[in-house]
């Protein structure tokens, strides 16, 4: 007689009870509860306590690999105040035929004079740029609720009775997303693992739909240059923006610098006094010096007055690099990937944006 393979409900992954440090580890006492949990998701949920996971980026990947072969609806998940980071831009090259529903998460934190209709349009043009032609775009904001029920009526329109795998790199929120659709139609609370931590899901988790299809909670992708992996994980609280974002308007003259707490810095070369609006997690101290005393204050205050990253992690921090920008035109970004973006509001400018070492800084159109 075969054992019936048990999952944890909160990440997908299989259950045993025989190696404490191996991946689904569950003691054998809980195997009697009605919803069976893995000691890493129960220390998760309760306590907030992160455990490493011993899944390397290859096994994302095999997970991935098997969406080209189903017929499915895939619903792309991104976080909007972290487009470009959050975006997995090799993604259609796995989904083979199926179409991609393009959803902006974390909506509620942009500003709240962003035009829905504007953004929208925004999205599109940027997911066309990277060779992406979604059959819809939508914003929501899985966290508060907010246009869930939009979602739910695209992906039962878009699907045509055919199951949803629901992808995204690590952090976007995916699974609360999840979670809140589950609320909707059955009224159950929290059935996934969430967490601002990166990778929370294990393995494939399927929700039965009505028809006998289901909807699939993929592992989060974790995209290496995104911020989130540079840093402490007790940081990402303020670095991962949880209320609407509060821009901040710098009047620079040629030759200032900016440092985004010490985890990056925006230099403004030349162009002549300029506007310049960041836009990051309100938590995070911005301060402004002269460009040729930025190393200096750098080397002295990176771990205290600038601070994410803490001193104790200043050794293992990586170094900043430079990149440099210069923006012909109007109403430019330049994106510091998984932290925020600093929009340079009219065009001549040279500036060079510092980011650590394997993280992205790029430009774009204006978001906003």
């Amino acid at each position: 007689m075969s054992e019936e393979k048990l999952t944890c409900i909160g990440c997908g992954v299989e259950i045993q009870t025989t190696d404490k440090e191996g991946l689904g580890y569950a003691p054998p006492s809980s195997l009697e509860r009605e919803q069976i949990v893995c000691q890493r998701c129960f220390k998760l949920k309760h306590y907030n306590e992160v455990q490493d996971v011993a899944l390397t980026d290859d096994d994302f990947l095999k997970i991935l690999n098997g969406l080209g072969e189903a017929d499915a609806l895939i619903v792309k998940v991104v976080d909007i105040s972290d487009f470009n980071g959050s975006f997995l831009t090799g993604l259609h090259r796995f989904v083979g035929k199926n179409p991609v529903l393009l959803i902006g998460n974390k909506a509620d934190v942009l500003p709240k004079s962003v035009k829905t209709n504007k953004l929208i349009n925004w999205m599109k043009y940027e997911a066309s740029q990277m060779g992406l032609k979604p059959v819809d775009v939508l914003l929501c904001s899985a966290d508060k609720g907010h246009h869930i029920q939009d979602v739910l009526q695209t992906i039962d329109r878009e699907r045509k009775g055919r199951d949803v795998y629901v992808v995204g790199c690590t952090n976007v929120g995916k699974s609360t997303l999840i979670n809140r659709i589950i609320k909707e139609v059955t009224g159950e609370q929290d059935i996934i693992t969430t967490s601002q931590f990166p990778g929370t899901t294990l393995d494939m988790i399927e929700i039965p739909l009505d028809d006998g299809k289901a909807i699939i909670d993929t592992p989060g992708i974790i995209n290496r240059d995104q911020m989130a992996h540079v840093i402490n994980k007790k940081d990402l609280k303020k670095v991962l923006p949880k209320k609407e974002l509060k821009p901040k308007v710098f009047q620079l003259n040629e030759e200032q610098t900016l440092f985004i707490a010490g985890l990056a810095r925006f230099d403004y070369i030349s162009g002549g006094r300029k506007s310049f609006t960041c836009y990051f997690s309100n938590d995070l101290e911005i301060h402004r010096t002269k460009l040729e005393k930025a190393d200096e204050l750098y080397k002295r205050h990176a771990g205290d007055m600038l601070s994410p990253p803490r001193q104790e992690d200043l050794e293992s921090f990586p170094p900043l690099k430079r990149h440099e920008f210069t923006v012909k035109e109007g109403k430019m970004d330049i994106v510091f990937s998984g932290l925020g973006w600093i929009t340079i509001n009219e065009p001549g400018a040279k500036v060079a944006a510092y980011v650590p070492e394997g993280v992205s800084a790029i430009i774009r159109k204006s978001l906003i």
